[in-house]
């Protein structure tokens, strides 16, 4: 399996592959530099950023399936939290859901964070659970996040998406137990977008999680 990168950003073709840097320099000029250039960047506009470079290798078609349908997948679930969860409950989800997306630009993510999470849709409607401790740090390679107490855990790295929406690739453990590789399985795999929404306050949405929910919000805050 490729390693992963984080902080992943779709990258220009390299120049030798495209076309260029013949050991004749004068064998593309005028016309053929052009096209050249064109169709490089057409290759560019024509496929989405989270469908190029190094990630493809990494996720799984199931669950690029799940982020295929994210938007479906939120809005059925709150619906459903709407009709069979509490007031407070409700509140709790939808101030969550409905802050705004800030500049992930000059945050910095590692340290200790407390983290909740609030399971939307699925067998109870809306259940919030309580604070627990995650942690993230940075290897060297990108972020990473470990949650690190709670019955359900999970394990990851991010990738940048947008200035304003990374994705995450994780995998899910009981309690103690060691975390999976990731692509071990749709029981372990995870996939899921994060979103900043404060100074520091920040959340993940699993769009249809194996377990119990059909979104899973995790919520951090210093």
């Amino acid at each position: 399996m490729a390693t992963w990168s984080p902080n992943w950003r779709a990258r220009q073709p390299d120049l030798e592959t495209a076309g260029f840097g013949r050991s004749d320099p004068g064998a593309i000029i005028g016309e053929d530099l052009m096209r050249h250039a064109a169709c490089a960047l057409a290759l560019i506009l024509a496929t989405p950023a989270f469908a190029t470079g190094e990630i493809l290798s990494i996720i799984t078609e199931a669950d690029q399936a799940r982020l295929n349908a994210y938007e479906a997948t939120r809005e059925e679930a709150v619906a459903e939290a709407r009709q069979g969860g509490s007031a407070a409950d409700i509140a709790t989800m939808e101030g969550a859901l409905d802050a705004e997306h800030l500049s992930f630009d000059g945050f910095d993510m590692t340290g200790d964070w407390q983290c909740r999470t609030t399971k939307v849709g699925g067998l109870a409607n809306l259940v919030v659970y309580s604070w627990f401790k995650c942690r993230v740090t940075d290897d060297g390679s990108g972020w990473r996040l470990q949650k690190l107490s709670g019955s359900q855990r999970t394990t990851g790295r991010f990738f940048t998406d947008s200035d304003t929406q990374l994705t995450y690739l994780g995998s899910g453990s009981i309690h103690n137990d060691p975390a999976p590789q990731y692509g071990s399985g749709p029981e372990s795999d995870q996939a899921a977008y994060a979103f900043r929404t404060g100074e520091n306050r920040w959340h993940i949405e699993f769009p249809a999680p194996h377990y119990e929910s059909k979104l899973d919000i995790l919520e951090f805050r210093r």
